[in-house]
């Protein structure tokens, strides 16, 4: 849809310019495209150099007054009058460990969006908590609902692969090596890439924001850097699926939920609390914005 506006926008612009240098009835045109014969046979062709001056300069200012006016007009077709944003995903999406259960940084998303200056807001969650990439992708290819959002977002949010890495953590518990999170990368990233290819079939248009993983352990087990080095490995697995399928958006989490001197997770210390999910809100609320020039009220 972004592509559809900027074709009109600068199609507008240019018709806007051509009316300011060649406006109808001026006589500079003929219906034919060829230049005015309305001057008399012998006529002298050529003027002085001042008036040459002065005609170029009125034309200068015409197109700057008329870029500003066209600029003026249509700047609102960049901003949506409705936005529509399909969330999906696990437990991030669906907001668990949110105290106020106000849906986590989905309710962080509606809260600040109510109050810009997009006229109709229409946010679906369809976050289930334990969802693999997997479990998200039959949900994606079977649930009407989620298929129906999809198809009518401007935007599709993801929230996906916490548990794919927490899945290899309790089939190995007692016997965990790096080693066992890497061989299962490649696949990780086949269940991804099928997860976008799916939502670009049923919308080629939507701007899809992958929201990356932040590593719950940091809090407790600093002195383990190979769990900091899988959530670093699945974060670039979906910076590359990203990259493939324009227009679409990696968003950073990770750095949130170092080093804070506030308590971001809920009780089970795992999910966020509603300090986390504000973090993290505020965070992807930042990259739509980017995208559709949104302005808080």
């Amino acid at each position: 849809m972004r592509k559809i506006l900027v074709t009109v926008f600068m199609l507008l612009l240019v018709v806007a310019i051509g009316f300011v240098i060649y406006p109808p009835g001026s006589g500079d045109f003929q219906s034919n495209g060829n230049l005015s014969q309305n001057r008399e046979p012998g006529a002298e062709q050529y003027e002085s150099e001042s008036t040459i001056k002065n005609e170029e300069d009125t034309i200068s200012d015409k197109v700057s007054q008329t870029v500003t006016d066209v600029v003026e007009k249509t700047i609102d077709f960049f901003v949506p009058k409705t936005l529509k944003i399909a969330a999906i995903g696990d437990s991030l999406t669906q907001g668990v460990g949110d105290e106020t259960e106000n849906e986590g940084y989905v309710g962080v998303l509606r809260n600040r969006l109510q109050n810009s200056n997009v006229d109709e807001l229409v946010i679906d969650n369809y976050g289930k908590r334990g969802n693999r990439t997997d479990q998200l992708l039959t949900r994606l290819k079977e649930n009407e609902d989620i298929i129906s959002s999809v198809k009518n977002s401007d935007v599709v949010l993801i929230t996906i692969g916490a548990n794919d890495i927490m899945k290899i953590v309790k089939q190995n518990f007692t016997s965990l090596s790096y080693e066992m999170f890497r061989e299962e990368q490649p696949a990780y990233q086949k269940r991804l890439k099928e997860i976008f290819e799916t939502i670009r079939q049923y919308n080629s248009e939507a701007h899809i924001m992958l929201v990356g993983l932040f590593n719950p352990f940091a809090q407790y087990f600093e002195d383990i850097p190979e769990l900091d080095k899988i959530i670093m490995d699945y974060n670039f697995i979906g910076q590359q699926v990203v990259a493939d399928y324009s227009p679409a958006t990696f968003i950073p989490i990770k750095d949130l939920f170092i080093n804070s001197d506030k308590n971001l997770f809920a009780d089970d210390h795992f999910h966020p609390n509603s300090q986390g999910y504000e973090l993290m809100g505020e965070r992807i609320l930042y990259y739509v914005k980017q995208v559709y020039e949104i302005e808080q009220n």
